[in-house]
């Protein structure tokens, strides 16, 4: 099916979203292959992929905090219907991947490095091997650090790689000294460091006219259902280590964006209130400095309205981002 078939079927989307959800998007979700491999620590990760002997293009999803690819099979849909394959995993700690403390719902990570660690196993064990003709990969908030720091250990696995509203710094509640302070604080006692940060706590359904990740009432709709059906997938607040280990994370990506190779697509959400978008246009001013005269574009790509979840806004704006994908894509096909 070709990108202008896409197009049109993008921007009507959510005028039969229901009709959509049940039918061909539900027949698609049931095809999916499933399976889980060992993490860092013995924590099981589990992975889900779509796959057509016809297909030589691998598109490899990296999404963000909190999320599952129980979340993404409208993004799978699109993208498998488009000529890739589908590569999703469940990061450590959520999702339907293990969960690290006590309290199932704390956003939890040892160490970040830990998430690159997973993800570099899943690429090399599971998409790998099947020996594509073109990789690719997304990113999603979380998903776009992730990605960002494989990309600096691995740079010749993907052709191109498109980050959405990525994770290079956080829209805190307070100022950035008062946080660095609260979890260095923190990091006195195992406890302490293991617990909600500040403000945060158990999952809880918000009102749609309360939410800050998208505009769209059918999508937004759709993710509390995920979470009303299946409550082991349920994630509430990081903990203060959590924190520290993103913080600086990002801080790290922001400084060593100037060492990565891969061709980016940087997106950003202009009405974010949970990552910080001067993180991502420090990323991108660095990134800039590694590219050649011809390869230079203008990054960040700002989707106008949008809010934190490109991927899952009104038609409108989620189609603008995934056109740009697509044919930032297509000219990395060699």
């Amino acid at each position: 099916m070709t990108t202008t078939l896409f197009q049109h079927m993008w921007l009507s989307r959510e005028k039969q979203f229901s009709a959509f959800t049940n039918g061909i998007l539900l027949d698609f979700w049931n095809q999916r292959q499933e399976g889980e491999f060992t993490g860092v620590d013995g924590v099981s990760i589990r992975y889900a992929h779509w796959r057509s002997s016809s297909h030589k293009k691998a598109l490899v999803i990296c999404s963000g905090r909190s999320e599952s690819y129980v979340k993404y099979p409208e993004v799978a849909f699109d993208f498998y219907h488009l000529g890739y394959d589908i590569f999703l995993l469940d990061h450590r700690g959520q999702g339907l991947s293990g969960r690290l403390l006590d309290d199932p719902q704390k956003g939890h990570v040892e160490k970040f490095s830990d998430y690159v660690d997973d993800l570099s196993t899943f690429i090399d064990t599971i998409v790998l091997p099947y020996h594509y003709q073109h990789y690719f990969a997304l990113a999603h908030s979380m998903g776009g650090a992730i990605l960002a720091s494989y990309l600096l250990r691995k740079p010749d696995i993907f052709q191109a790689a498109a980050l959405c509203a990525p994770m290079f710094g956080i829209n805190l509640p307070i100022p950035r000294w008062v946080a660095n302070f609260l979890v260095n604080r923190a990091e006195q006692s195992v406890s302490e460091r293991n617990n909600y940060a500040v403000s945060t706590g158990k999952w809880f359904p918000l009102p749609f006219i309360l939410n800050v990740l998208t505009h769209s009432h059918e999508r937004y709709r759709r993710y509390l259902r995920y979470y009303a059906d299946f409550p082991q997938l349920r994630l509430g607040g990081p903990t203060y280590h959590w924190m520290k280990e993103s913080l600086e994370t990002g801080d790290w990506l922001i400084e060593h964006a100037k060492e990565i190779n891969t061709p980016l697509l940087v997106l950003e959400a202009e009405l974010d209130k949970v990552v910080d978008n001067r993180g991502v246009r420090a990323f991108c001013d660095g990134y800039s400095q590694s590219r050649t005269r011809e390869e230079k574009q203008k990054l960040p790509l700002v989707i106008e309205g949008a809010h934190h979840e490109i991927l899952f806004e009104i038609d409108k704006l989620r189609s603008q981002a995934l056109i740009e994908i697509c044919e930032f894509y297509d000219k990395h096909l060699f």
